[in-house]
């Protein structure tokens, strides 16, 4: 219906109305409503505008970016029939200008005010409606509508303001204007928005996690403080997130601290918190907790939520009295922070979280009900939440068409087992690496790149799983070194050997009540008790599997093994499915006939290790190998393996197998070979003394040829 010079409110207490005021002659002066610029206001007549005017207060302008003398489009606004009366209003109440001055406002006289002056008009999204109070001037920033559809809320554009309607205030702390005496819901949202999508925040396979941090630290926050002070309960006060390297526990508290409305979150390594000079260090703690000190004077539990994140806190809060330098800065700290946060004074506006890999090192004080009593272990991700992780990190590809359709996100998922979200985020790197590698022209570096032509394979993906291991993975090189002739079917023995430690392996995999299985294989050196407990070790694909050997402690002291020992059983525990191997433990014991002697330290991490059950939700197979039986048999550790089986070495029929297996002799040679073994040897040969034994003779004989009698009579006559 045209357009119309903009002019101001015609008196002051037009201003707070919400209602667009045009001349008494003017053609719309008909009509009960107005659009413009997709928002619906009041109309009515004014003696005091003039023909051809439109009258608008400040805010109203502001919203639909105009100013005084600005011609503005407008149009009649009939509401359709079937336009709803708004349920519930969400809404945050500000100062008409920018800079206000900080006020308390009682939520039931505001929404008295806001019903009795607006209702009958219609609302929309994101407007903006300046109103009056006794205290001064406000305006209403609508940011949501919901409406009852069959009993649920469902969010609207535009509706009709009731008798009825309801309101939330979702002023944040830090806001000047705070709204008092909301009944029934929070006097104030600690979250910023009403939902929370993890994928979003780039946090993938931790909603279980979260459910019990949100149960535990903020369901209380959610409430008015007139409700938790009749229950009687205080809030938590402090977060603990534990778990291996590269889990995401930094990620989670950034994340927590851009989730929460409240003051900026203070992020602090730990070690930042130390000083040389004497006092600082406590003086360093002090600080991080005086702002929110001086706002809980001012304001008590209207107060703002204050977040302070700490990164590496065994740094800094280490066991009192464990740390013996003299100076015992250390012991000062922990207890400056304890006073802070669960002291006399303490304070009821402060979220203290606390992240660390070394949950063992930290001071048992901290970790007591009030101070940083929820403690959430953040271990390595299922498959399902590996598949949220690759999702994560791959979106931004996806969206921009750089991820090849043969990528099977789900495959990867299944396929990355004991991957922490840091590896799994350098996987993606490096599989990107690779198809940026393959677009390059190293001919003519200076070539223009066809970006079209950038696409990340499957290909990609299975290249980089051969270069990204995960920490707590298997070591397939230490395994395979074990495995370099196979493993050589030698008759029945064998065969129930490796049927039984399979039946183990699917024991510890499917059964709820045997979560830590353990065998010792026992029997003459060489007979292939190593390459056994590898074999089943890797047919197993259990996510987990090392194995504990001298080879790779030579040099160490008895404490600095047992520490790895232990170590390398921690780190199980954090996989669902873990395999152990102890190869060699009169080895790993420094067991020696003469004397005779041993280490005992070992001895006893090993007698306590290979029993100790793993955590709940875990399951552990130790195999351990050994070729003193008798020798393990008088320090008790036989008791403490479940299972023990005996690895012979082969008899004259099994080396028959052996030898047909190698294919190295005629088949006509093959008895008279195994005669001549049996006449320079005995009547028993260890696998791996045979295996040798064949290829020192195979030496002087070219590739694919068999090997002659004589030859091999003449190499045992040597090495015999």
């Amino acid at each position: 219906m045209g357009s119309r010079a903009v002019d101001n409110c015609p008196d002051k207490a037009s201003a707070t109305t919400n209602c667009v005021y045009v001349s008494e002659t003017d053609e719309l002066g008909g009509y009960k409503f107005v659009e413009a610029v997709g928002f619906v206001f009041s109309l009515r007549t004014h003696p005091l505008v003039t023909d051809g005017c439109v009258a608008l207060n400040s805010v109203q302008r502001r919203i639909l970016r105009v100013s005084a003398k600005d011609n503005l489009d407008m149009r009649a606004y009939r509401p359709p029939k079937d336009l709803p009366n708004v349920g519930m209003v969400y809404g945050k109440i500000t100062g008409i200008l920018d800079k206000v001055r900080p006020a308390e406002l009682q939520a039931e006289e505001v929404i008295q005010r806001l019903i009795k002056t607006f209702k009958g008009q219609v609302l929309t999204k994101n407007q903006q409606i300046a109103f009056e109070l006794d205290t001064g001037n406000y305006k209403l920033v609508v940011e949501q509508l919901l409406i009852d559809v069959e009993g649920k809320s469902v969010e609207t554009s535009r509706g009709f303001l009731a008798e009825n309607t309801a309101f939330i205030f979702t002023n944040e702390g830090g806001s000047p204007i705070t709204i008092a005496g909301q009944k029934g819901y929070a006097s104030s949202q600690i979250f910023k928005t009403k939902t929370i999508n993890f994928e979003s925040l780039g946090i993938g396979g931790l909603d279980q996690q979260f459910e019990v941090i949100f149960r535990r630290a903020f369901a209380s926050r959610v409430f008015p403080p007139s409700i938790i002070q009749r229950l009687g309960i205080k809030h938590v006060k402090g977060i603990l997130l534990f778990g291996p390297p590269g889990t995401g526990k930094t990620l989670i508290a950034r994340q927590i601290g851009k989730m929460l409305n409240g003051k900026e979150p203070k992020i602090v390594n730990g070690p930042e918190v130390l000083n040389k000079f004497v006092g600082q260090s406590e003086e360093n703690i002090r600080n991080l907790f005086a702002e929110a000190e001086a706002e809980y004077k001012a304001k008590g539990d209207a107060s703002a939520l204050h977040i302070i994140i700490f990164d590496e806190i065994d740094a800094i809060c280490k066991q009192r009295g464990s740390v013996r330098d003299g100076s015992g800065v250390h012991d000062t700290v922990v207890n400056q922070l304890l006073t802070k946060v669960d002291g006399v004074d303490a304070l009821n506006n402060i979220l203290l979280i606390g992240m660390t890999n070394r949950k063992d090192m930290l001071d048992e004080a901290l970790l007591r009900p009030g101070r940083l009593e929820v403690q959430i272990e953040i271990g390595l991700p299922d498959a399902k939440g590996r598949l949220q992780i690759l999702k994560i990190h791959t979106s931004r590809m996806s969206d921009n068409a750089f991820l090849a359709q043969s990528v099977d996100l789900a495959r990867l998922a299944e396929l990355t087992k004991n991957f922490s979200g840091a590896e799994l985020e350098g996987l993606v790197k490096d599989a990107t690496a690779y198809a940026l590698n393959r677009n390059i022209n190293f001919d003519d570096l200076h070539a223009p790149l066809e970006e079209e032509n950038l696409k990340v394979s499957m290909e990609d993906f299975e290249r980089a799983l051969e270069e990204v291991r995960p920490a707590f993975g298997t070591s397939v090189e230490t395994l395979d070194s074990y495995l370099t002739h196979g493993i050589i079917p030698c008759g029945e023995t064998f065969e129930h050997l490796r049927q039984t430690l399979a039946m183990l392996v699917q024991q510890v995999r499917n059964s709820d009540k045997t979560p830590l299985l353990s065998v010792i294989l026992e029997g003459p050196v060489g007979s292939g008790k190593s390459a056994l407990a590898s074999s089943s070790a890797r047919q197993s694909d259990f996510p987990f599997c090392k194995v504990i050997s001298s080879e790779t402690m030579a040099g160490y002291s008895e404490q600095a093994k047992a520490s790895q020992i232990i170590k390398v059983f921690e780190d199980a525990y954090k996989s669902p499915l873990s395999v152990i191997i102890l190869d060699d433990i009169e080895r790993l014991l420094e067991y020696v006939a003469i004397g005779p002697r041993f280490s005992n330290t070992i001895l006893q991490a090993l007698l306590v290790l290979v029993k100790r059950m793993p955590p709940q939700g875990h399951k552990l197979l130790v195999i351990g190998t050994t070729s003193m039986s008798d020798v393990m048999e008088s320090m008790g550790l036989n008791e403490v393996f479940n299972v023990s089986l005996h690895v012979p070495a082969l008899r004259v029929d099994e080396m028959v197998k052996v030898l047909r297996h190698l294919d190295c002799f005629s088949v006509m040679d093959i008895p008279k070979a195994v005669d001549l073994l049996t006449t320079f040897s005995a009547k028993v040969v260890p696998m791996k003394k045979l295996l040798l034994w064949l290829e020192m003779a195979r030496q002087d004989v070219s590739e694919g040829q068999k090997l002659s009698l004589t030859r091999w009579e003449q190499a045992l006559r040597e090495l015999s």
